[in-house]
């Protein structure tokens, strides 16, 4: 069978080999004609499990150091008393998040409970197409840059049914200016993309990371990178661009009338959403899993998108959010324009 996967494939032949042996040493012929599919169906699973693993321990202590981290360069406290440095305190929010009851209200629509287990799958469901190193990947295909910000263009749409759908006003405001936002930031993102997409000859991540073998594309394009880090920061909400929430006009914006153990969730998919975001920016500018050969491959990229992370963290801490206006204006005069003449010097000097 021919799985369009590596890690996949791996898993695959090695448990076919497993399940015919035990299958000839009980000699039961019966099962043989099902092998290949129950074969696939463990080696998907196993590949998701590992998936899994990897993205929560990420969420888990990213979400940590960002509170230690936070709370140490602005002089206050920050998780102390669970476990040892305060490590167990996510763990301890999880369990009283989880534990309370989740209501639902009057005024809302019925899909709006549904919304964040849906875009929780969209996110996660992204990662297949991602590849974490040259065989560490769900689905390769030759289209991985396209499906993937297709994708995360549908992240305002679920951020604008969500605040519509909640029956609040405030929410609904919230879910309006997340989504002014985000349409003015992602023709930039996307512009800052073409001539990633030009040197690489084409629109797979493995394409875009063999590319770099000899310099990242980060030297080449400084001007590029930059315009995409601040779309992304955009794209991800965090500071200076989280707009979706404001404690003097929208509260929690809309998040308002979520319950409980659906913010969790929220908060889940916050982590996740930076995880992919640092791991774009560690494939298309950083050269993803290319490294020194003494380590493995799996070390260079994480560790890229560690540091990543801890530049988003580091601007959370330092900026304040900024007017609605002020950041629309700055994605159409500056962003734009940037990644326009980004395009330009990049085709002029190193496309022939």
């Amino acid at each position: 069978m021919e799985i369009n996967s590596p890690i996949i494939n791996y898993y695959y032949n090695y448990i076919i080999i497993i399940l015919k042996n035990f299958f000839s040493f009980i000699h039961v012929s019966y099962f043989n004609p099902y092998i290949q599919i129950v074969g696939l169906v463990i080696a998907i699973i196993v590949f998701l499990i590992a998936l899994s693993l990897i993205v929560s321990l990420f969420v888990y202590f990213v979400g940590w150091i960002e509170r230690k981290l936070m709370a140490r360069m602005q002089s206050r406290h920050g998780p102390t008393y669970v476990g040892k440095f305060g490590i167990l305190q996510n763990f301890a929010d999880l369990v009283k998040l989880l534990s309370k009851e989740h209501i639902n209200p009057d005024n809302a629509d019925k899909i709006f409970p549904s919304l964040i287990p849906i875009a929780f799958a969209l996110f996660f469901f992204m990662l297949i197409f991602i590849p974490i190193t040259q065989n560490f990947i769900g689905f390769e295909t030759s289209l991985g840059i396209i499906i993937i910000f297709a994708l995360l263009s549908f992240s305002p749409l679920m951020m604008f049914l969500l605040g519509w759908t909640s029956g609040n006003k405030f929410s609904s405001i919230s879910a309006q200016r997340s989504i002014m936002m985000m349409i003015s930031y992602e023709i930039p993102m996307l512009v800052s993309l073409i001539p990633i997409i030009a040197l690489a000859h084409g629109f797979n991540f493995s394409s875009v990371v063999n590319a770099q073998q000899h310099y990242w594309f980060l030297f080449i394009m400084p001007i590029g990178f930059i315009v995409f880090f601040i779309t992304l920061l955009a794209e991800l909400e965090r500071q200076p661009f989280d707009l979706r929430e404001a404690d003097s006009e929208l509260i929690a914006g809309w998040l308002n009338d979520v319950s409980a153990p659906y913010y969790a969730l929220v908060l889940f998919i916050d982590y996740l959403r930076i995880f992919i975001g640092s791991l774009l920016i560690s494939i298309l500018f950083l050269g993803g899993w290319l490294g020194p050969s003494f380590l493995l491959p799996i070390f260079w990229i994480l560790t890229k998108v560690i540091i990543i992370t801890l530049i988003i963290i580091l601007i959370r801490a330092t900026m304040i959010r900024m007017r609605l206006d002020k950041i629309i204006k700055f994605g159409w005069n500056y962003l734009l324009p940037l990644a326009i003449i980004n395009l330009f010097i990049t085709f002029l000097i190193f496309i022939k």
